[in-house]
């Protein structure tokens, strides 16, 4: 297992071009937030709008809308429930991220089919909390595009079959070829499973055991997927920024709040762009 270290931040943070625009920096689409958990969608688009994604929207439900346009007015909204609306957006994005908030409940899973029955293999799709346990349980087809699971242990104890105890580095390589898919296993020192090499996160801080904090990680994957062309330093980048940064907070706070991080993400950032 190889360590994740600052090294990764170099290799994929990259200065802007003077000639770019919204359009350089991906289309990304984010789906989740019913009725009762509209935080977690908007934490998670926060996270990607401050990361640096071009174009942002936000499919979750109508409910949240105020919520979502008032905390962040740099997104873009679409009622999830509009099947035809959300799968022409889905299929035109770059990036995909499913799940923050989504739920389990039968409409949960009617959106989750509509968002899987529209992605391409051109495409980045990252499928975070609900959608995960979603898939688990239901036996859904495995989507098209460049696949990224980022589930705690007992998602993965769920999706892969393996019990939390057993989550051996070997067992947990086993099912990754199997879904032939990047697995962010988020726990004490996350692992991260691509389809190249295993990494271990040697920083963090218990300071980030907080609600909303996987959701913020899961939208921070998708801003870093959509801007920079090796997907899978993206990946490595964005889950070593999401702890590097909690830690420097953590060195004056008792508590790291979610929405601190996505915050902390420009200028942090800035401090790495080459």
């Amino acid at each position: 297992m190889l360590t994740l270290s600052e090294d990764i931040l170099t290799k994929t943070i990259r200065t802007r071009p003077d000639n770019s625009y919204k359009g350089t920096y991906g289309r990304i689409v984010l789906v989740g937030g019913n009725a009762n958990f509209g935080g977690a969608i908007i934490m998670a688009s926060t996270a990607a709008v401050y990361a640096g994604a071009g174009l942002v929207t936000t499919g979750t439900d109508t409910s949240n809308l105020s919520s979502l346009h008032a905390n962040l007015p740099e997104t873009m909204f679409v009622n999830y429930y509009d099947k035809v609306k959300l799968s022409q957006l889905v299929s035109d994005a770059t990036t995909v991220v499913v799940g923050p908030g989504l739920g389990e409940d039968f409409h949960s899973e009617e959106v989750l089919a509509t968002v899987l029955a529209n992605t391409n293999a051109d495409q980045t799709v990252i499928i975070d909390g609900s959608a995960i346990t979603l898939l688990a349980a239901h036996k859904i087809d495995t989507p098209a595009g460049n696949l990224i699971y980022t589930p705690h242990e007992m998602e993965w104890q769920r999706l892969s079959g393996i019990k939390i105890g057993e989550q051996t580095v070997e067992a947990n390589q086993v099912v990754q070829k199997q879904f032939n898919a990047t697995i962010v296993l988020k726990k004490h020192h996350s692992e991260i499973y691509t389809k190249t090499d295993t990494y271990q996160l040697p920083i963090g801080t218990p300071a980030q055991a907080t609600g909303g904090m996987g959701d913020t990680l899961a939208g921070m994957i998708g801003g870093f997927t959509a801007q920079f062309e090796n997907q899978q330093n993206a990946v490595l980048a964005a889950v070593y920024t999401h702890s590097a940064i909690a830690e420097e907070l953590a060195q004056s706070q008792y508590v790291v709040l979610p929405h601190q991080i996505s915050q902390a993400l420009p200028s942090f950032m800035k401090r790495y762009a080459n």
